[in-house]
């Protein structure tokens, strides 16, 4: 196992090399630059008339060349892509990923500022899913063709067809627009007089901002991960050892809770590595609806600024975060089921 996991670490390299290579060319040849954003923004701004005579315009065309070459070496944009990719490499080594052109900050500052918002709706949907769903689904293949069964999956079944967004709006109109009841928040994570509260009022506080947008967060993957593991643990049931056990005649939850449930979580804990990818997790649409500065509407709003920057180190971070979440989920592969060998 260990020669496997030095194996795939090794493997990384060359794969985080391949992926910030393609996206560092794409975004550099799609149309648009931070250039022609700046530009645009001095334009807007007054910065560069675009109006008077002839002998003006001549003039304006003069300076404009002058702020673009200005503008091209003040953020580097004087050399090559291939250059520019190789400093960035460079930089990398000190995870130096270089500066906003939106937010004139450190990258890093820039994502670390956005961090807790995504981090916390991620990390609190995951705990949530796994502790409600592999119980819910174990439960539903125990009663298999049961009342309970046949409701519970209606209702995942209707709440799968709901979208988080679609799920969003309409709490907020019920919930939170004073239309019908104005129960929950909207809008950041916390109340203004957050800092006077006591220990177990800020506690109530953040669950009280927390309820709406995170039925949004888990609506879909709630419903996802309560039918997977249904169906594995049926198709365990069918199986010849658990005939035998009961043949020995061991008691049901025995049966159910040592001998099947461990071969049923093999196909959940695929999603076990995804537990580092919640750290930088975002949904520009929720976020939106809901008013949270998270790294979903970050990502977007880098995209149509041309923050390359930004986006390089978004790309870069989130590839590390999904390459060791795989091997993770290797590993618990592993552990929940020895078998299994790697090596």
């Amino acid at each position: 196992m260990l020669n496997y996991i030095i194996r795939r670490t090794l493997a990384m390299i060359p794969t985080l090399f391949g992926i910030t290579l393609i996206v560092f060319m794409i975004i550099n040849l799609a149309p648009g630059s931070p250039i022609e954003q700046k530009i645009q923004q001095m334009r807007f701004g007054g910065g560069i008339s675009n109006t008077g005579s002839e002998g003006s315009n001549k003039g304006d065309k003069a300076v404009s060349d002058e702020v673009v070459e200005a503008l091209k070496k003040q953020y580097g944009f004087d050399k090559p892509v291939h250059i520019r990719y190789l400093l960035w490499l460079k930089n990398l080594a000190t995870l130096d990923f270089g500066e906003s052109f939106t937010y004139e900050e450190p990258v890093i500052d820039v994502i670390v500022s956005k961090f807790p918002v995504s981090l916390q709706f991620g990390v609190i949907s995951l705990f949530l899913s796994y502790l409600i769903c592999v119980p819910l689904g174990v439960l539903k293949a125990v009663k298999n063709g049961s009342k309970f069964d046949y409701l519970s999956s209606f209702l995942i079944m209707v709440m799968y067809s709901i979208p988080g967004f679609m799920l969003g709006i309409l709490l907020i109109v019920f919930f939170a627009g004073g239309q019908f009841f104005e129960w929950f928040p909207v809008g950041e994570l916390y109340s203004d007089e957050y800092e006077y509260l006591s220990f177990f009022g800020k506690i109530g506080d953040r669950i009280h901002h927390f309820i709406l947008p995170l039925c949004s967060y888990m609506i879909s993957q709630f419903t996802v991960l309560t039918m997977l593991q249904k169906n594995s643990m049926l198709d365990e049931i069918k199986k010849d050892y658990v005939r035998t056990a009961r043949a020995k005649g061991l008691p049901e939850k025995i049966v159910y809770l040592k001998h099947t449930l461990r071969n049923a979580l093999i196909p959940i804990v695929t999603g076990i590595g995804s537990f580092l990818s919640v750290f930088f997790a975002g949904s520009l649409l929720i976020e939106t609806i809901f008013n949270l500065d998270g790294m979903g509407l970050l990502g977007f709003q880098s995209l149509l600024s041309r923050d390359y920057n930004v986006i390089m180190g978004l790309i870069f971070i989130q590839s590390v975060l999904m390459l060791v979440g795989n091997l993770i989920s290797d590993i618990a592969y592993v552990i929940v089921d020895p078998r299994i060998d790697f090596s």
